[in-house]
């Protein structure tokens, strides 16, 4: 008796996916992406998934070769008075430019406060994976 393989695939550049759909939880369409300042070329921008201010993504592993990655995931909140303000400061000492986009429309500040944290290296043999929980 052979087993039915049904697959969902998807496309992500020029490369086709398939995943067994039991794997799958559930399938949006994307909304309105908000671009993400300063962020690399890679970084498509950001989306409000359901009012949710869960958030989660990886850095790294973008470059040949490279197999490091940190995988965040925290609560998203928008800062208000000093606390923005302070915020703000930081930013602009690393983007100075910034300035430039802070009154532009939909321009908004957000801060993640992470609650896990996980840092792989698979570059070296064995790996290196540390995990921090806050």
């Amino acid at each position: 008796m052979s087993k039915e393989l049904h697959i969902v695939g998807f496309r992500i550049g020029r490369e086709v996916f398939g995943v067994p759909i039991s794997l799958v939880h559930e399938i949006v369409r994307v909304p309105e992406i908000t671009s993400v300042p300063d962020s690399p070329g890679f970084v498509q921008g950001v989306i409000n998934l359901r009012g949710n201010a869960a958030c989660a993504f990886v850095i790294g592993g973008m470059s040949n070769g490279d197999e490091r990655t940190v995988q965040v995931e925290g609560i998203v909140d928008e800062p208000t008075g000093t606390d923005l303000e302070r915020l703000k400061g930081i930013y602009f000492a690393r983007f100075p430019d910034g300035r430039r986009r802070e009154h532009s429309p939909g321009v908004m500040y957000l801060r993640l406060r992470p609650r896990w944290l996980r840092f792989s290296d698979f570059n070296q043999s064995p790996a290196a994976i540390t995990e921090l929980t806050f």
